[in-house]
């Protein structure tokens, strides 16, 4: 299948450009229908010679087949494109007269129009998809579980370990100095307190241009479904699982001796009725009590002590799918259509998108009294998770995948060109690493704009971090097991933000040079959230080397011939402008005006074909010139991490709202948390049908 991104490229480059290129421009009259007065009018003179044959069709539309717009109406996925096209500037090509920005926004209102019609014709939002927990929320759920006061087992993937607990969301502010550190430091970082002898099943792989919680990766095989099955005896086994470290200890692993069996019985139903609905996330039924409350009896009666036959039926617990897996069930089962998720449900999504983990007992208090999904009651709620010290976790995952900052791990600078990147057995990237991270827990604890991650008046930086940004020496690394990062301000726009962050400039180039294309295609994928595809694999990349008679050339030069190719050219239309506007920063982040052969760098571009820009700075008011498309590109990120799924097309109405409603409240964070959890795709799902098995 024809990817978005190559099938916006082509429909802008060959089915559209001839309708804006062909004498004045058609302005669309709102009062007239727009498909039968401008669309297909335009189509019929300028397209159909060659998008109209029934034997083969340039760019995979026969536009002959669109003789009305119903048509149109019945394809949402070819609408959106369109509108991307349009509203993105790529169309009409660089080649061909644009559009004035008047017909521009015409064009686009009346597209969302009918798009807006489609949605509402095809119906259901995408089904939050039914997927198990990965490593990192399965840690977290079982330590809530337990109320454990260490690790269930180390988590590699938390790139930032807290220290002196600086992490007080209820403060509302971050404090001047912070003490962390980074699983890559050193092994140190992963000497922590945890339960002996439980090892983690393995690490869950973040999806391309996604996460690490998608339901289409989280598949379980038997083999996974077996170290389930070990880990939960491990863990509930464990020498270090005892009344010092589980906090319901007493409350369900104790006993007094001296009762009947009727007696016992009763305790152990109390103690388990309460158990598996916090486990499960919902009310235990009487018969799943008495079938785990049976077989704690059995143990019992077979000479076990009550407390190992409880932490038989706990390890039960754990690797039941009614554990591991996260699915919703409809508050109206009866209806087979799309309708609102029940409260239990929505408890489970709200505390997995901000916590990682299973609801407390205040949400499913709430869920059981019916109340959670009534608006006032759930924007308290998210208004509370966000000032609870659970945030950290969200914190913990979240900004490390959706920067993709796991790329610096493996970024090695050429140590005779940066030798000064390298100290003892450690580097700087682990020092770059932290300050994106560091941003983005202070405008989250702040409630500060979102923009901010674009163009921040204050960053944190360690003593080495302030030294390599200043010459590029090496500085005070510090310990190789915390590091101090004091808040400073940033006076100098060419840093600040995440998109200047000396670890993105590094994880975006080459050991010996930096990587344009890469950095263009992670501006568009992580801040654009409009990835490009794989080039072909027929085009050869751009060697670290410049070939002789090429010593002499820029770096935007020799990318010349590279985007003939006829495959690429559309691609590096949107994606060189975004990757030549950092080219100032060298392969370790360094600020450079030449490159080493005395030649002038050239960081100018165009911003979605109508943002000129000579410069960095310039290329930042580009970006906040465009400051609802980031933050809408930043909402489907969020939303999609929320939902454990892509984002479709009937959520493009909801991203809508988002955003205008964010953008009221003067693009707070913590306002956009409440509109996503307050937008229909996180409330709603597609009911299953009568015949689906559901998990019990």
């Amino acid at each position: 299948m024809i990817s978005r991104f190559l099938y916006i490229s082509v429909f802008a480059a060959i089915w559209l450009s001839p309708l804006f290129s062909q004498g004045a421009e058609r302005t669309p009259d709102p009062k007239a229908d727009a498909f039968s007065t401008v669309i297909q009018p335009l189509f019929q003179q300028n397209c159909v010679k060659c998008h109209g044959k029934k034997e083969k069709v340039d760019g995979e539309v026969n536009l002959l087949q669109l003789e009305h717009a119903d048509q149109l109406v019945s394809n949402p996925e070819l609408l959106e494109n369109i509108i991307e096209a349009v509203d993105s500037g790529y169309m009409p090509p660089e080649s061909e007269k644009p559009l004035s920005e008047k017909t521009n926004k015409q064009l686009v209102a009346s597209l969302k129009a009918y798009l807006k019609k489609s949605i509402a014709l095809q119906g259901n939002l995408p089904e939050t998809p039914i997927r198990r927990m990965n490593r990192f929320q399965y840690n977290n759920a079982v330590q809530d579980l337990f109320q454990l006061k260490v690790e269930v087992f180390s988590l590699p993937e938390r790139m930032m370990r807290e220290h002196d607990n600086y992490f007080q969301p209820r403060t509302g502010k971050m404090p001047p100095q912070v003490r962390v550190g980074s699983r890559p430091l050193g092994k140190s970082q992963l000497i922590e307190r945890r339960l002996g002898g439980v090892a983690a099943f393995p690490q869950d792989l973040r999806a391309e241009n996604g996460f690490d919680n998608r339901a289409d990766h989280l598949s379980l095989s038997p083999l996974l479904l077996e170290s389930f099955l070990r880990l939960s005896r491990s863990i509930v086994s464990s020498a270090d699982f005892n009344s010092k470290t589980c906090g319901i200890w007493k409350e369900f692993f104790e006993f007094s001796k001296d009762r009947s069996t009727e007696e016992t019985q009763a305790i152990v139903e109390v103690r388990l009725r309460k158990f598996l609905t916090r486990a499960f996330r919902r009310p235990a039924s009487d018969e799943l009590v008495n079938r785990y409350t049976s077989y704690v009896m059995r143990q019992i009666q077979n000479q076990k002590s009550f407390t190992e036959s409880m932490q038989e039926a706990a390890a039960a617990v754990l690797a039941s799918p009614q554990f591991f897996y996260l699915y919703d069930q409809s508050a109206d089962r009866e209806t087979p259509n799309q309708t609102r998720i029940d409260d239990f449900s929505l408890a489970s999504r709200l505390s997995f998108f901000l916590w990682g983990s299973i609801p407390d007992q205040t949400l499913l208090d709430l869920a059981a009294a019916g109340k959670l999904h009534e608006p006032d009651v759930l924007t308290a709620q998210v208004s509370r998770m966000l000032h609870d010290e659970r945030l950290k976790r969200f914190c913990d995952s979240f900004p490390v995948q959706w920067l993709q900052l796991e790329r610096i791990i493996s970024s090695t600078p050429d140590r005779q060109r940066y030798p000064q990147f390298y100290f003892a057995k450690y580097r700087a990237s682990m020092h770059m690493m932290l300050e994106p991270l560091l941003l983005f827990e202070t405008l989250l604890i702040e409630d500060q704009s979102v923009l901010k991650l674009i163009d921040s008046d204050f960053s944190y930086r360690s003593d080495l971090l302030n030294a390599w940004y200043r010459d590029g020496k090496r500085g005070n690394p510090g310990s190789p097991v915390t590091v101090n990062f004091r808040r400073v301000p940033v006076e100098d726009r060419r840093q600040g933000g995440v998109i200047t962050n000396a670890a993105v400039m590094t994880m975006t180039s080459s050991a010996t040079r930096t990587q344009p294309i890469t950095r263009g295609a992670w501006i568009a994928g992580v801040i654009l959230n409009d990835p490009p595809k794989p080039p072909p694999a027929d085009v050869p990349l751009l060697e670290d080397k410049p070939k002789e008679g090429e010593e002499n050339l820029t770096l935007r030069e020799r990318f010349a011939a590279h985007r003939k190719h006829p495959n690429c050219a559309g691609c590096h239309q949107r994606i060189d402008p975004l990757g030549f506007a950092l080219e100032n920063y060298d392969a370790a982040g360094l600020w450079r005006e030449t490159y080493s052969n005395g030649r002038t760098v050239d960081a100018s571009g165009k911003l979605l074909s109508k943002h000129e820009f000579s410069n960095i700075i310039e290329f930042k008011d580009a970006l906040l010139a465009e400051k609802d498309r980031f933050t809408r590109a930043f909402a489907a990120h969020l939303l999609s991490f929320a939902l454990g799924r892509e984002m479709g097309v009937a959520d493009s109405l909801a991203l809508d709202k988002i955003v205008a409603d964010t953008a009221a409240a003067d693009y707070r964070f913590q306002s956009l948390i409440k509109e996503i959890v307050l937008s229909p795709p996180f409330l709603q799902s597609t009911v299953r049908q009568r015949n689906e098995p559901v998990i019990e």
